[in-house]
C-alpha cells in the first residue's frame, strides 16, 4: 500500500481525502479546486511582523479570520479546527504573514467584541473523518430542505447548505426577494435533520459565486475567483462607456448587470470631462452638422450634416471642436469643420485570418465580393462568345471539305462501276457467240 492514496478532490472545500500507512482518514488542499483564489506575492519576502492571526477557507466562499493561541507551527493548506459556536468546525489555511493584516483591511472585516476566534489544532484523524461524514449530508439535505420549502409555500429558494465540522451544525443559504418568516421552517429542519440550523439570507451575486462558473469572456466568474465585496451596478455606467443597453449582453449569469461594467468607469468619467457638451449644432457656411457619436479615449467627434439621416459624415478631433464652439459662441461661422485638421480614419488591425477579423459579418465586404464575382462571369462568359463565333466562322468551312470530299468518293464509285460494266458487257457476248458456232456446227 502506497504511503498515501488521494481520492478526487471535494470541490467545494479544495481538498482531497486519502488514507495514509496506517488505514487513518487524511486531507489534503487541492490547488485550483477552491473560490477566492489569492496570489501570495509577498511570500518570497520575510515578514515585517509576527503575526498571529490566521486566514482559514471553508466552503466555496465563506472565510473568516482566527488567531494562534497555541502557537502552532501553521503553513498555508494545513488542516485545522477552529472555534464555532457551538462546538468547533474544521478548515484549511489560506493566508498567512503579512497578507492577513492587508486582506483584513480590504474586506473590512472586524472581530466581535475585538476578540478573534481561536484556533484549536491541526485536525485529527478522527476530525477529517467526521467532517467528511458532514460533507456527504449536504446535497441530500438541500434537496430535502427545498421540497420542505416549497411545501410550507415559502417565497424562498435554498440554493447551498453547509454542514459545520463537528456535524452538529448546518448553514442553510437561501435567496428570497422580501422577507421570510422561516421561524416554522427553522423547527421542522431542526427535527428533520437533528442539527441546530442557522438561516443566512444571500443576494444573487452571492450565489453565484458560491456556485461558480464560466463567464462571457471565457474566465472565471470574478465573484468565484476574487470579489469578496459587491457594488452597486446601474445602467448609467454601461451609458458612460457607450455600451449598448442589450439587457442579454448587460446581464451576467446571477441575471444582474455584470460587476465588469465598473471596472473601467471610473477611467471614461476622468476622459469625458476632457469633451466638450454639444447642446446645439455646429455653425459652418456649407450648413450645420449635428453631433453623431463621441469617442471618448480616442477624443474624437462625429459630426453628421443631417440630422435625420448619417450623411457628410466627419469624425474630428476635441480641441476642433472647442474652435468651431469659440468661433460660433462669436457669432462667426467656420468655412468648414475639418479645417486644419485631416479626417481621422480609424485603420483596421491585421488579422492572422479572416475569421479573427470584427468585421468579417459586414454587409460591405459582401457586397464587393459579390460584384467581383459579376465582374469575373463577365470575363468567363466573354471568352465562350468568342470561341462560338470562332466555332460558327469554322462550320462552313469544314462542311465545304466533307461535303468535297464526299463528292470526290462518289465520283470515285461511279468511274469504278463504269469500268466494271464496260468490262463485262464484251465478256458475256464473245461466250454467247463461242456457244451459237458451236450448235451450228
Amino acid at each position: 500500500m502506497d504511503s498515501k492514496k488521494y481520492m478526487t478532490p471535494e470541490v467545494g472545500r479544495g481538498c482531497a481525502f486519502g488514507y495514509d500507512e496506517q488505514g487513518e482518514v487524511t486531507a489534503q488542499m487541492a490547488e485550483g479546486c477552491f473560490k477566492l483564489h489569492e496570489t501570495p506575492w509577498l511570500a518570497e519576502y520575510p515578514d515585517h511582523e509576527q503575526c498571529d492571526i490566521f486566514e482559514v477557507r471553508f466552503k466555496n466562499t465563506r472565510r473568516s479570520f482566527y488567531q494562534n493561541v497555541n502557537n502552532l507551527d501553521l503553513q498555508v493548506g494545513d488542516i485545522v479546527a477552529v472555534e464555532a459556536s457551538p462546538g468547533h468546525d474544521i478548515g484549511i489555511i489560506s493566508l498567512t504573514g503579512d497578507m492577513v493584516a492587508k486582506q483584513m483591511r480590504r474586506v473590512g472585516f472586524n472581530p466581535f467584541n475585538g476578540e478573534f476566534k481561536k484556533i484549536y489544532r491541526k485536525a485529527k484523524p478522527y476530525d477529517i473523518e467526521r467532517w467528511q461524514e458532514a460533507i456527504a449530508l449536504e446535497h441530500e439535505t438541500m434537496i430535502r430542505s427545498r421540497q420542505i420549502a416549497a411545501e410550507m409555500g415559502l417565497d424562498m429558494k435554498i440554493g447551498d447548505v453547509e454542514y459545520q465540522g463537528d456535524k452538529i451544525k448546518a448553514i442553510f443559504y437561501y435567496i428570497a426577494d422580501g422577507r421570510v418568516d422561516f421561524r416554522e421552517l427553522i423547527k421542522v429542519f431542526a427535527e428533520q435533520f437533528h442539527i441546530r440550523i442557522e438561516m443566512k439570507q444571500i443576494g444573487a451575486r452571492q450565489e453565484a459565486g458560491r456556485i461558480g462558473g464560466i463567464g462571457a469572456c471565457g474566465r472565471e466568474l470574478c465573484c468565484a475567483s476574487w470579489i469578496s465585496s459587491f457594488s452597486s451596478v446601474t445602467t448609467g455606467a454601461a451609458r458612460v462607456q457607450d455600451l449598448s443597453l442589450n439587457p442579454l449582453k448587460l446581464a451576467g449569469q446571477c441575471s444582474k448587470l455584470k460587476c465588469c461594467l465598473m471596472y473601467e468607469y471610473d477611467l471614461y468619467m476622468d476622459a469625458r470631462k476632457a469633451i466638450p457638451r454639444i447642446k446645439e449644432p455646429l455653425q459652418a457656411i456649407d450648413g450645420e452638422y449635428f453631433l453623431v457619436k463621441t469617442d471618448i479615449l480616442a477624443k474624437t467627434m462625429t459630426f453628421s450634416s443631417s440630422k435625420e439621416m448619417m450623411s457628410n459624415v466627419v469624425t474630428i478631433p476635441v480641441w476642433r471642436v472647442r474652435e468651431i464652439l469659440a468661433a460660433n459662441r462669436n457669432g462667426e461661422k467656420v468655412e468648414s469643420i475639418v479645417g486644419d485638421s485631416a479626417p481621422t480614419k480609424s485603420d483596421e488591425p491585421t488579422y492572422r485570418t479572416e475569421e479573427d477579423s470584427i468585421t468579417r459579418f459586414d454587409k460591405s465586404k459582401k457586397r464587393k465580393k459579390k460584384r467581383n464575382n459579376k465582374s469575373q462571369s463577365r470575363e468567363e462568359v466573354a471568352p465562350q462568345d468568342n470561341m462560338e463565333v470562332q466555332a460558327d466562322s469554322e462550320a462552313p468551312q469544314a462542311d465545304a471539305q466533307q461535303g468535297g470530299q464526299a463528292a470526290d468518293r462518289r465520283q470515285h464509285h461511279r468511274g469504278r462501276n463504269n469500268r466494271f460494266r464496260n468490262n463485262r458487257k464484251p465478256h458475256h457476248g464473245g461466250q454467247g457467240a463461242e456457244h451459237k458456232s458451236e450448235g451450228k456446227e
